[in-house]
């Protein structure tokens, strides 16, 4: 069993450091948690991710590991006998886990930005069916992969479950800001249902955000994007 000093460096509003986070408390593992100020990024996560200088990082025994997708790996691998084990022991499964992260990441993050950011009604529902798409596609996902199963993992949280539950909260948020429902039960009853459960751990409780702060941090960033915007429509003018 891997041993030593764990610190991460995250915000509460991020959805990568809330997959990491989800995964310690799966893991059983003490960690010393700093809040960033992305505003005013500290002297460690500088030093600690050079690269990009985003969270999540973590610090294992003065040692930073970066990007949530390859932090929960490292946790599960380096601790591999504490709590549940995230990762499929079957390779293939393995592999299958990743193509699907790299999926959400790649296809359902963007989805959300796009409605996120859009700066008409058009741009708007255009990234909420991009959205709902992705939606539907992972609910085949969830069939294959649980195999009748409560989680992506079968009978316990895996590695995927971590993957798509850090996004939970921006989810439910991003229902509410576009007024879609996209884990419906009646279009997704699979993922409908796998989101109530997975809410349900306690790891879920204790580190995703409540909704509605999400929401109004969302609304707060928007109309900040939105000023910025203007103002520099603004000095081109002049």
């Amino acid at each position: 069993m891997a041993g030593g000093e764990l610190k991460l460096l995250g915000t509460w509003a991020s959805v990568w450091a809330c997959r990491v986070r989800i995964a310690l408390h799966l893991k059983d593992l003490r960690y010393d948690y700093v809040e960033e100020d992305l505003e005013n990024k500290s002297d460690i996560l500088l030093a600690s991710n050079p690269v990009h200088k985003k969270v999540p990082v973590l610090i294992h025994d003065g040692k930073p590991i970066s990007e949530s997708a390859v932090i929960v790996q490292y946790i599960d691998e380096a601790f591999a006998t504490n709590g549940t084990c995230l990762l499929p022991s079957d390779l293939h499964e393995r592999a299958v886990a990743r193509f699907w992260t790299a999926y959400i990441d790649d296809k359902l993050v963007a989805a959300w930005v796009k409605a996120f950011k859009a700066k008409t009604e058009e741009e708007k529902l255009e990234g909420t069916k991009q959205m709902l798409v992705v939606v539907e596609t992972l609910e085949g996902a969830l069939r294959e992969c649980s195999k009748g199963k409560p989680f992506f993992g079968g009978n316990r949280v895996g590695y995927l479950d971590v993957m798509l539950g850090g996004l939970l909260s921006w989810l439910h948020g991003a229902e509410a800001l576009c007024g879609v429902e996209f884990f419906d039960a009646a279009k997704t009853p699979l993922l409908s249902a796998w989101a109530e459960r997975f809410g349900a751990l306690d790891a879920a409780k204790v580190v995703l955000p409540d909704v509605g702060k999400v929401v109004e941090f969302a609304k707060m960033k928007r109309a900040q994007q939105e000023a910025a915007e203007a103002a520099v429509a603004a000095a081109a003018k002049n």
